[in-house]
Parts: C-alpha cells; sequence; structure tokens
C-alpha cells in the first residue's frame, strides 16, 4: 500500500473512530485496516491512534498529523485530477446522502444524463430522511433541506423549497376548505415528526411579513415525507409539503392546493461536504449538476 493510501486509511479510522468502520466504509478488511495503520505508525516512528476495547481515538501526535493528512489527501486528488479533465475526465466513486423524496422523485431520473455525460463516475445514492453522519459514514456530500446546524462542514446553497398547504377531496367534502388561517379551527393535520428529533413540526404561514404558527390537532403522525402524502391521500388531514413533492397529485385531482395566500417559509436546501483545500473534480461537477437540476425542478 503506497503513502497516500495509507494516508486515506488512518483518516477514515480518525473520522469513524472504528476500525470496524472505517473498514466497512473502505470495502477493505479489518485486518488490513489495523495493517495499514501499523505499517503508518512505524514508518513515522510515533503512535497515532489510542486504542480502546470501545472506540478509537487520536493521540496528540495523530491529531495533528490528521490535519496535514487531509491537506496531502486534498492535493494529491487535485494534482491527479488536473491530468484528467481534457483527456479522461472526473472519475471515481461518490457517496451522496439526501432526503428520500428529493432523491427518488427530482434526482435519480436525471441520473442517467449524468452518468452519460461523465462515464468514469459512479454514484452511492443514499436516501433517507434521517440526518446521517457525513464523515463517521464516509459520504462526501449530502443534500440537506431546512435550516442547518453549525456542524463545521462546507455549505453550497442550492435554492429553495416552495412549500404550500395540501388535502385531499375527500377530507375537505367532509371538513370545508379553509380560506384563510383563521378558518383552520375543526380541522385536523397530519403530523410530521422530525426522524432526528422527535419533534413535531407546528403548522406555519407567513402574514404581514412575520411567520406565524399554530398547533393543529391530527390523529395520525409520522416520521417520513413519504407516509405524509399518503396520509394526506388517504384523507387523514391538511398537510405542508414542498410543492415539487405533490404537483403530479394535484394536476391528477388527487390532492388540492389550499390557502394559497397563507404559505410557510420557502425551506433552504444546501449541499453540505467536508472541508478540504480543494475539492475533488468528480465532486464539484456533481455539485454543479446538481444545483442546475434542482433548480430546474422547483421552478
Amino acid at each position: 500500500m503506497d503513502r497516500i493510501d495509507l494516508f486515506r486509511v488512518f483518516a477514515r479510522v480518525v473520522e469513524s473512530a472504528s476500525f470496524t468502520h472505517a473498514a466497512d466504509t473502505l470495502g477493505m478488511p479489518r485486518s488490513s485496516v489495523s495493517a495499514a495503520i501499523q505499517e503508518l505508525e512505524n514508518r513515522l516512528g510515533t503512535r497515532l491512534l489510542a486504542r480502546t476495547t470501545r472506540s478509537v481515538a487520536p493521540t496528540p501526535d495523530g491529531a495533528a498529523f490528521y490535519d496535514h493528512c487531509l491537506r496531502l489527501i486534498a492535493d494529491m486528488e487535485e494534482a491527479e485530477s488536473l491530468f484528467r479533465r481534457d483527456s479522461a475526465g472526473p472519475r471515481g466513486l461518490l457517496r451522496v446522502d439526501m432526503p428520500g423524496r428529493v432523491g427518488r422523485l427530482l434526482v435519480a431520473p436525471a441520473l442517467p444524463a449524468f452518468l452519460q455525460r461523465y462515464p468514469e463516475i459512479s454514484i452511492e445514492l443514499g436516501v433517507t430522511d434521517r440526518a446521517v453522519n457525513l464523515v463517521e459514514d464516509g459520504i462526501d456530500c449530502v443534500l440537506r433541506v431546512g435550516a442547518l446546524e453549525d456542524s463545521g462542514l462546507i455549505a453550497r446553497r442550492m435554492g429553495e423549497l416552495a412549500l404550500i398547504n395540501v388535502a385531499s377531496p375527500a377530507y375537505l367534502a367532509r371538513r370545508g376548505t379553509p380560506r384563510r388561517p383563521a378558518d383552520l379551527t375543526g380541522h385536523e393535520a397530519v403530523h410530521y415528526a422530525s426522524p432526528t428529533t422527535g419533534r413535531v413540526e407546528e403548522w406555519e404561514w407567513v402574514e404581514d411579513g412575520m411567520t406565524r404558527t399554530t398547533c393543529l390537532p391530527g390523529r395520525v403522525s409520522v416520521n417520513s415525507a413519504e407516509a405524509l402524502v399518503a396520509c394526506c391521500l388517504a384523507g387523514l388531514g391538511l398537510i405542508q409539503v414542498p410543492a415539487y413533492d405533490v404537483r403530479h397529485h394535484i394536476q391528477a385531482g388527487e390532492l388540492v392546493e389550499v390557502m394559497p395566500r397563507w404559505r410557510a417559509e420557502p425551506l433552504p436546501m444546501t449541499l453540505l461536504y467536508p472541508h478540504r483545500k480543494h475539492l475533488s473534480h468528480r465532486l464539484q461537477v456533481f455539485a454543479d449538476w446538481l444545483e442546475h437540476i434542482m433548480a430546474a425542478a422547483v421552478a
């Protein structure tokens, strides 16, 4: 194993805090990961990792070396890409994660064109409404929808998702059609509970430039966008949802938009990736393509 590969293995172990997890994300036997770390420590003449029965953490020397590793790996990838852009083009595997319905409805249908344009790139696409740990899981980039917490990651804005209020015709026939927030009395919502925190989202709208909220009653709570839309189609209550998500249901008459003048604030979309001196060429072209796809899809 050459030195840059040793550096990559070491960086992944630090990020995963586990030999086993690092081995899984690298597609290597655990014994090979352990051997790589031992070889690197022998070459450097210092111990890089403190091992316990439950976790692995960098020593002071390991923490300092980890920062150098990231720069060296990024520099090597950038140097390699300089000679590939004009000939073979960007190449390699990209591990990407994004919300389920964004992946299924917007990104997956457009992927054939991307893969045809960049035949040397492979995509490992994870789709989940759960917030994954980008660094520990060895993921190159994640698309997040909504407000962000300070994560120390690099953030690239991908636009906004307009939210609309919808219900099924059957529900509206039973309960009536609300025209304004004051009409929400007597109505029910399908509650969306964050799969990460379990917190139930309140009903929200913008009025006179101010965001206002209210708690609507509801007998059903879900923790995925797929289930939210399915329950609304079943007539279980009102929901607030990205417009792209239900466009075809509205066109088919399966759902109806209500209170169009009383929408919630749009949700920001952000692509997150680890801090690097340089981005790999494959991640650069994917980010540019994704921004274009998202802008066209949510317009």
